[in-house]
């Protein structure tokens, strides 16, 4: 089995063909030697440094103040905040080249992909100045706190309230598959604020610093055996009515405006964690000797196809953001739709490959297969979270292919 070529991304004109030969060179005068143990470490899970491996975390801090420095973290973001105002484009160009060179993506999770895209879309000047340093810095870490018990991909159907009370809002209720809540200083809270106003009306989204006077943290645990999630109660917690993003009773707007970047996926580079784990596999594939066996090299050509597929999704995005074109409403269904479907299967396939070494994992294969088993177990939430597989395909349907919304009778029959 030959070793697996990816084609380059085609030239985008002269002057971005320089950006990208500017950004390659600075990442090999600061990328720290020390981080090439690192190599099959996945370079997309660097927004805490608690998840870097011990040996490498002196090289790490120093590679994140060097990116902070250059103003890499967060680089699309307004020069004013923090950021580089890197175009789409060149910020995807960025992330192919930490890519090319398996340097670390320093990204802020939470913060990054959900919280800063809101504030500088619906927040004040006053707002942006305030929250969006901290988010770069990474002195301010955000939990989403968005899904409660009865109200999973349906979020207009929230009932955690703010009460509004002077200068203040007070947050009561409890939500539920809180993301990296366990060490974040602050949440971003879907809440209701005007009982009496219709479903996707009446709701606000607010900033919330983590208090445990009034905001308890339980841990859920996962079948991979960790606690990426908890559930959140809040009891009164308080907040400033300055922290309301986008103003009372409008945050399904402003929590619209943070799930098309989360349900996106940074749809320009999201190909490229794939492709990382489609070349792991084939290793994995030939150092157990089975180079040759047709099941395996028919299932690694469907996965090298399907990762192409996501990368000419990405290429048509950056040609319409170079077009200056707005993409589909729908284009972040599409893609999360396409992209977490793909993931599930692929894991499935990976442990077929893999047979009974997958389950019975002998000592000399542990270590190379557990990482491979840990990742089919968190797919199997993939198409829940962000928005299930059904509620990406009524978004489909509704907004991209114009079908009605109510049921289609015929012959007095509903279907």
């Amino acid at each position: 089995m030959a070793r697996i070529d990816w084609p380059d991304t085609p030239s985008l004109g002269a002057e971005l063909d320089e950006f990208r030969l500017r950004m390659r060179t600075w990442i090999a005068e600061n990328r720290p030697p020390e981080l090439d143990v690192l190599r099959d470490w996945n370079p997309y899970m660097g927004e805490r440094p608690t998840e870097v491996p011990e040996v490498a975390r002196p090289a790490f801090e120093e590679w994140t103040r060097r990116l902070r420095a250059a103003r890499l973290i967060c680089a699309e973001w307004p020069s004013e905040y923090g950021g580089s105002d890197f175009t789409p484009i060149q910020a995807a160009i960025l992330a192919e080249e930490m890519e090319a060179a398996r340097a670390p993506v320093v990204t802020r999770g939470p913060g990054e992909l959900l919280v800063g895209p809101a504030v500088l879309a619906h927040g004040t000047p006053e707002q942006k100045q305030r929250f969006i340093p901290g988010i770069i810095s990474g002195q301010d870490r955000y939990c989403q706190g968005l899904s409660e018990p009865d109200a999973g991909s349906d979020l207009a159907a929230v009932r955690t309230r703010g009460e509004v009370e002077g200068d203040q809002i007070f947050i009561t209720g409890q939500k539920v598959w809180t993301s990296e809540a366990a060490d974040a200083t602050h949440i971003i809270v879907l809440c209701r604020t005007d009982p009496s106003a219709p479903k996707h009306r009446g709701l606000s989204v607010v900033l919330v610093e983590i208090d445990p006077r009034y905001v308890t943290m339980r841990p859920l645990r996962q079948m991979p055996g960790g606690a990426e999630f908890c559930e959140v109660f809040f009891e009164r917690a308080p907040a400033p009515l300055s922290s309301v993003i986008g103003g009372l009773n409008n945050g399904w707007r402003v929590v619209l405006t943070a799930l098309s970047y989360e349900r996106g996926g940074a749809a320009t580079v999201h190909h490229l964690r794939f492709r990382q784990e489609v070349a792991a596999l084939a290793e994995l594939i030939r150092w157990r000797g089975r180079a040759a066996d047709p099941r395996a090299r028919r299932q690694l050509a469907w996965a090298y196809a399907q990762v192409e597929l996501m990368r000419y999704q990405g290429l048509r995005l950056m040609n319409s953001l170079h077009e200056g074109l707005p993409p589909d409403n729908g284009s972040p269904s599409v893609r999360k739709l396409f992209w977490s479907e793909y993931h599930q299967r692929f894991c499935a396939e990976a442990l077929a490959l893999l047979g009974a070494d997958a389950a019975a994992a002998p000592s000399e294969f542990r270590e190379r297969i557990r990482g491979w088993r840990e990742l089919y177990l968190w797919s199997r939430a993939e198409t829940i979270y962000a928005g299930t597989s059904q509620i990406q395909r009524n978004i489909i349907g509704e907004q991209i292919l114009g079908l009605p919304r109510e049921p289609i009778v015929r012959g007095g029959e509903q279907s």
